[in-house]
């Protein structure tokens, strides 16, 4: 019963592969179910903004997708720390996993920034400390990918990769912060934990929903690559020789 229940088990690409293979299809199901929600909620629910008009529904894809660019980071940091500490395999995995997704949510949050900064700024981009820090997340998001591709052995490859992203993650912080330490055009936080929302709760509601519908995603498609991440770095072992869907190809 103990070693049931005993998560470290999961650090081995053996076990965590078929866990991960019964997770995807979840996960996809609640991306499908939350983000329809959650869209229904943002356009069709949600009051018109009395100063914006209809232009302000592109926060509920910006929004979820600034905050998820930032987690995301911060997860890999996490998996990267856990990597350079106990010298798992996963964790690598993780980390690489995760990378391709966040940078998608980098370049969803400036390019519908973009968008919106348009309008009502009159500019489709300005060196404001908001963005210009959201753009050095994306930079490096790239640059953890570029890094890893361009080094072949694997461990050595996350273990460079960790470095950066533990020398990164102190820009998320600067990320969020910086509508309180400097003077920027860019809006507070839409979403405070010491604040009542000032904004309707439909609206805030769809917000919340979409940014779990985002996460279901991230979940989702990590889960998948990391699978593939496995079977490429495990192909000469005798667990992934004896996966059913190898041996049919093989």
């Amino acid at each position: 019963m103990k070693d049931r229940f005993n998560l470290y088990r999961f650090a081995s690409p053996a076990t965590f592969y078929p866990l991960a293979g019964k997770l995807i299809p979840v996960f996809w199901t609640l991306t499908a179910i939350l983000g329809a929600i959650g869209l229904y909620i943002s356009f069709f629910v949600a009051p018109t903004d009395a100063q914006q008009g209809e232009g302000y529904r592109i926060i509920f894809i910006h929004v979820p997708a600034s905050w998820m660019s930032m987690f995301i980071y911060c997860i890999m940091a996490f998996w990267s720390l856990l990597g350079l500490t106990f010298h798992t395999r996963l964790s690598g995995m993780m980390s690489s996993a995760l990378a391709p997704t966040g940078a998608l949510f980098a370049f969803l949050s400036l390019w519908t920034g973009a968008l919106w900064g348009k309008p009502m700024w009159g500019a489709w981009w300005v060196w404001d400390a908001r963005l210009t820090s959201e753009l050095i997340l994306f930079f490096l998001y790239l640059g953890y990918m570029a890094l890893h591709a361009a080094i072949d052995d694997p461990r050595r490859a996350d273990r460079a990769g960790a470095l950066l992203s533990l020398v990164g993650v102190v820009n998320v912080p600067i990320i969020y912060f910086s509508v309180k330490w400097w003077n920027t055009l860019h809006q507070g936080a839409s979403v405070s934990l010491t604040k009542s929302p000032s904004m309707a709760s439909t609206m805030l509601w769809g917000m919340l929903i979409m940014a779990l519908a985002f996460w279901a995603y991230t979940l989702a498609v990590a889960l998948m690559r990391a699978r593939t991440i496995m079977l490429e770095r495990e192909a000469n072992t005798e667990w992934v020789k004896h996966l059913p869907d190898v041996k049919e190809t093989a």
